[in-house]
């Protein structure tokens, strides 16, 4: 050591080194396996907001399971000592509740429903209720100083004055956290006061907490069921409350699955705690009505669907955007249908693949003395000895059959036309089965290595159409979700133009055709002039895959369509309701793509 030298004491770590130095022991809080990659620190509140962090001091994000912490929001608002509570916390999120955009998915349908009039709301209310079950895990298992977070957060809140205080739902929330960790009344910040509803309402959040620990998705709709009246009366503490919201864009980018089925207990689970057995500990006197008969608080105001079936769209979509997915209905409903399709399309097809007639040399064994002579191969014998000894330097081949070489078959293309006329529904909006059998068709036809031409029809110059015959399943689904309704006449031009340069070197191709009796338009005069039987007649001749129409009909097939199935051969299939479209896709891709030989 060099006495001349003046020692210098190191220099203290910055804010963004101490706080990634307390991430292992976050991530150990919730299991020494536990694995995610370091979060991103922001050193200015302009950084995070190009993270996608608004309005919160930490977020996270389902996408690339990340943890984004605003460092300059942490130091105003006094948290600088608590990185391994912070960090914990949204540790918690990936692992515990929600842990991934389905669940998220799941949790926002659940709190929703719970939330008449006010489901805009329902992002905020599923991030307090993720919140308390990973805080009190946290504080209670791991010791964490959440409450110490929480006091601070409340002292924040009250140096913004009277239009950041959060009111009733604030001071309830505070109070079940107070209830759960056994803490005097207004330890955490909130009044002191003593409110018989608010005690009664926190004692039933905190008993919703501990019941529904292990099943945190059940839970759900009855905590947002306690702090229903809340929201109703106290306006401000929605928006004061909104700046901790952590989860706000959690599920951006995401591709969540599995939202589309209502779950069983979904509608079950909006039920007010005071009426939850489970929650009380009293026995169920009326087993039936506490079931799904009961009516929850959104029974007057929307359509309670059967658990088992499908959300419509329009109702899936607002699920995404609670999400934070930043989609636009069109978006949406391509979404929609292809998640809706894909259990119904066909498996990848599958052929035998047929022995060789020729006998195939597979190698050489012993021949010996009992064996037939004409099977001796001498020349190999010779090769491995000059010596001849039967049974030890004599061999014999060994033929057998192996696989065929096989061409690959080429698939029927596929030509669809689908009705968007007034008498048909907005695939946007709600389910329409003309757009759910289109996309589980066409979903069969790209599997089984087809292509697809899509034409959405409606009025005179109301139609779209993909670019020619293509493989893109974007392309095709933003056709078939898109939606006229306005009056019918067929794009005569379209079918014309499709088949006008088709030769036989082209792949042959089936027309199918989804709509009504107004499919008959079809037969009328294009703009050239030229009628339209002969622009069918032509279309089918030079498309050499025949054509089919599925159609929703009251009677029998008038005449024109007699006509068309008897001078030209085209199949016609009649259904009486629109649902019928699921079987006939099923059937409809069965036939022509599941077995291709």
């Amino acid at each position: 050591m060099n006495p001349d030298v003046p020692e210098t004491a190191p220099s203290p770590p910055t804010l963004a080194q101490a706080w990634l130095a307390a991430w292992p022991a976050a991530l150990a809080t919730w299991s020494r396996f536990t694995r995610l990659h370091a979060p991103l620190l922001c050193a200015t509140t302009a950084q995070a907001k190009a993270e996608g962090l608004s309005g919160s001091f930490a977020m996270i994000r389902f996408v690339d399971q990340s943890v984004v912490v605003d460092l300059q929001s942490v130091k105003k608002l006094g948290l600088e000592n608590y990185a391994l509570e912070i960090l914990a916390h949204e540790i918690g999120h990936h692992v515990y509740a929600p842990a991934n955009g389905t669940d998220h998915f799941r949790l926002l349908a659940r709190i929703r429903r719970a939330l008449p009039t006010l489901e805009r709301h329902a992002p905020m209310i599923a991030n307090l209720y993720t919140d308390l079950h990973i805080n009190d895990r946290l504080q209670r298992q791991s010791r964490l100083r959440m409450g110490e977070v929480y006091r601070r957060l409340h002292e924040a809140i009250e140096k913004g004055g009277e239009k950041s205080r959060p009111g009733r739902l604030w001071t309830l929330y505070l109070r079940i956290y107070e209830l759960l960790w056994k803490l005097d009344r207004g330890e955490l910040g909130g009044v002191t006061e003593r409110d018989a509803t608010i005690d009664a309402d926190a004692w039933l959040g905190s008993r919703v907490v501990r019941v529904y620990a292990r099943d945190w998705l059940a839970g759900a709709g009855r905590f947002a069921s306690l702090v229903l009246p809340y929201l109703v009366e106290d306006d401000e503490a929605r928006k004061a409350m909104a700046q901790w919201h952590d989860m706000q864009n959690a599920a951006q980018g995401t591709q969540p699955q599995g939202g589309l089925d209502i779950d069983e207990d979904e509608i079950d689970g909006v039920v007010h705690p005071a009426n939850d057995p489970r929650i009380t500990g009293e026995e169920e006197s009326e087993p039936v009505a506490s079931k799904g008969d009961r009516p929850g608080p959104a029974a007057s105001t929307r359509t309670s669907n059967a658990p088992g079936q499908c959300r419509e769209p329009f109702e899936y979509g607002e699920i995404l955007r609670a999400a934070g997915l930043k989609l636009d209905d069109h978006d949406i409903a391509v979404r929609y249908y292809r998640e809706r399709a894909l259990p119904h399309r066909i498996p990848f097809p599958s052929r035998p693949a047929p022995q060789s007639l020729e006998p195939q040399m597979e190698g050489l064994e012993p021949w010996d003395i009992g064996d037939a002579l004409d099977t001796l191969d001498a020349m190999q014998s010779v090769m491995q000895s000059p010596r001849l000894i039967p049974g030890l330097s004599t061999v014999r081949r060994v033929y057998g059959v192996a696989p065929d070489i096989q061409r690959d078959p080429v698939p029927l293309d596929l030509d669809l036309y689908v009705d968007s006329s007034g008498s048909m529904p907005n695939p946007q909006q709600q389910t329409s089965w003309l757009t759910l059998a289109g996309t589980v068709i066409v979903l069969s036809a790209l599997r089984a290595g087809a292509r697809v031409q899509a034409t959405l029809w409606s009025g005179a110059n109301q139609f779209m159409h993909t670019d020619g015959f293509v493989r893109s399943e974007d392309a095709i689904l933003r056709v078939l979700t898109g939606f006229y309704g306005g009056a019918t006449a067929f794009p005569i031009h379209q079918l014309r133009d499709a088949f006008a340069r088709r030769t036989e070197r082209d792949r042959p191709a089936h027309i199918l055709m989804i709509s009504d009796d107004g499919i008959t338009t079809m037969f009328d005069r294009d703009e050239r002039g030229n009628s339209g039987w002969d622009v069918s007649a032509q279309a089918l001749a030079r498309a050499r895959g025949g054509g089919t129409m599925v159609l929703n009909l009251f009677g029998r097939p008038d005449a024109a369509l007699q006509r068309a199935q008897n001078e030209q051969g085209w199949v016609i299939e009649t259904i009486k309701d629109w649902p019928d479209l699921l079987g006939f896709a099923k059937r409809f891709s069965r036939r022509h793509y599941r077995d291709v030989s």
